[in-house]
């Protein structure tokens, strides 16, 4: 530590102390993932504005430091922390929550998104223009980032929006001989160098007249399209697509973005949820073909619950529920933060248990009453399987219409949600993907290790509940399966038995959906959790040909020019 020195006081002058952060303990809600990965850090800094993080990014190149951008760091796969203590050089992280301003143009129908602006500050800024952010569930409710969505290609469970993805983006890199270069493509006039740019879109300095007007996408415009091809014997979206790899779009942290520009959407004027549940798979299958083949309008969404994660959510994620629904999405990044702060304070302590945020909140989540409705707690207990699908304007009558009829033959039953129930329905999805992380941390001393997958299956895939063999289901203690199903995008969890080798068994488990023409990851991205197929690596090497940023990212080198 001591020989840099020098350079954390080059930093402090820069950002000032405060944003400087050293001490080991101060680090670790930077260092460690949300939910996967951990390492070291030399520093973390946290920049106040563009010029800020530009030169900071020049004192790292001209130290050979790696760097690690980071916003929210709610990932899941680990892709915006350290992954172990085996890279080549000293690692700095650089977090850019302070550069959080979003700017509106063209009437709001398109933003600019500043490094760390968020997608929950971005849905309550759009309300006035009666417009929406690309998500309005699931990432948006942990504070995840507006870049952060782009970078890592992640797909939400809006059925007519797709992949988050634009090719107007500011952002800078490292060319083959090590030199940082600034790349503007968000099709705005603002100077010729890279501080004027910088300073001018930070500060708004342009006005229409500079707005260029071309070819280029700021959103997926091909997706509403794609997910009605049932019939295709390919995924309708995951992280390796060619079609969506674009500058920032996927560039998983290879460069350092700045600003993107991005569409936004008009909100419909009214919504409903439908609830369905049933017992036979192939029912679901049936609807899911008929609705994206047939219908005139999409489902703007359908998000898919086993009984099994049904139950786990009720169980172990009341307290996110209940903390959801009284106080509101904003609090829950304060909670998560709350979290790790009192995880830290516990490790320390001796006689205090393992996981002790999650044994207190476990505890008192059991003093507050049944929190799910009474009619889907009926349909818990008649059906397997359960999916929430919901519908807005014209195509309400349209889905209505449709599952009168077919359940009058068909296996199964559905019920039209009012509105609390239909936001107890959403929500109630929506924790899912946290029970299954409280279920192991509560039981870790009786189980074996925990793996998810995060799976995209052909579109013509008939099969699309898991059917294990029997040598892989004997090796499981439990699964949780929940998913957006249109999409035939899966989240399949296991926790395994005492003595399973995790590594093996997941290995196992790909091969089968390699068998199946699936593709994985289909929305977490690579981090690195998943192994990147060589031509994603292509990608990643064309943006960062020195792999000074982010490396190691899809289990690719960790070392200076992918050596």
């Amino acid at each position: 530590m001591k020989s840099y020195l020098s350079v954390i006081n080059d930093f402090t002058k820069l950002i000032g102390g405060k944003y400087v952060i050293t001490g080991k303990w101060q680090k670790q809600p930077f260092v460690n993932g949300w939910r996967y990965g951990n390492g070291d850090a030399l520093a973390v800094l946290k920049p106040a504005n563009f010029i800020e993080l530009w030169r900071l990014l020049k004192i790292c190149i001209s130290q050979d430091f790696i760097v690690i951008i980071q916003a929210a760091n709610t990932g899941l796969t680990g892709g915006s922390t350290p992954h172990g203590n085996d890279y080549d050089r000293p690692i700095v992280i650089i977090n850019t929550l302070r550069i959080n301003d979003i700017q509106f143009i063209n009437d709001a129908k398109q933003i600019i998104a500043h490094a760390g602006s968020t997608l929950y500050d971005l849905e309550n800024k759009l309300k006035p223009f009666d417009r929406e952010p690309h998500s309005v569930i699931g990432s948006t409710s942990i504070g995840a980032s507006i870049v952060g969505g782009v970078c890592n290609n992640s797909g939400g469970s809006l059925v007519k929006r797709g992949p988050a993805y634009t090719e107007l983006a500011l952002y800078a890199r490292l060319n083959k001989q090590g030199k940082l270069e600034l790349v503007n493509e968000l099709g705005i006039n603002l100077g010729k160098a890279p501080e004027t740019i910088l300073n001018n879109l930070q500060n708004g300095n342009y006005n229409n007249e500079d707005i260029i007007h071309n070819e280029k996408l700021a959103s997926d415009d091909k997706y509403s399209k794609i997910v009605r091809g049932v019939d295709e014997n390919t995924p309708a979206r995951y992280n390796s697509d060619k079609r969506l790899l674009y500058g920032a779009s996927g560039s998983s942290g290879k460069v350092v973005v700045f600003a993107l520009r991005l569409d936004t959407y008009p909100k419909a004027k009214k919504n409903k949820v439908f609830y369905l549940g049933t017992n036979n798979p192939d029912v679901f299958w049936e609807i899911r073909r008929d609705m994206l083949s047939k219908f005139d309008n999409l489902p703007t969404l359908g998000d898919y619950l086993h009984r099994d994660c049904y139950d786990a959510a009720k169980k172990y994620s009341k307290d996110n529920f209940i903390v959801i629904e009284k106080l509101g999405t904003n609090f829950l990044p304060i909670l998560f933060e709350l979290k790790r702060s009192v995880d830290i304070v516990a490790s320390k302590v001796k006689f205090l248990p393992d996981n002790f945020s999650d044994r207190l909140m476990q505890f008192l989540s059991m003093l507050f009453p049944n929190h799910l409705p009474k009619r889907m707690e009926q349909f818990r207990n008649k059906f397997e399987h359960h999916w929430i699908v919901e519908m807005s304007d014209e195509g309400i009558d349209e889905a209505k219409e449709y599952f009168d009829k077919f359940f009058k033959e068909n296996d199964g039953d559905f019920f039209e949600c009012n509105k609390k129930e239909g936001r107890k329905a959403s929500l109630h999805r929506f924790v899912a993907a946290s029970a299954v992380g409280r279920y192991y941390n509560l039981k870790n001393k009786e189980v074996g290790e925990m793996i998810s997958l995060d799976i995209a299956i052909p579109r013509n895939e008939k099969i699309w509940f898991e059917k294990l063999p029997k040598e892989i289901n004997e090796k499981i203690h439990a699964k949780f399966h929940y998913g957006h199903l249109f999409c035939h995008v899966k989240h399949q969890n296991y926790i395994l038995k005492k003595g399973v080798n995790a590594k093996e068994l997941k290995k196992q488990l790909l091969e089968m959906y390699n068998k199946k023409g699936a593709e994985y990851p289909a929305e977490h991205n690579f981090g690195h959790e998943y192994e990147a197929k060589p031509s994603l690596l292509n990608f990643y090497r064309t943006l960062d040909p020195t792999n000074t940023f982010n490396p190691g990212i899809g289990m690719s080198s960790k070392f200076k020019n992918w050596k």
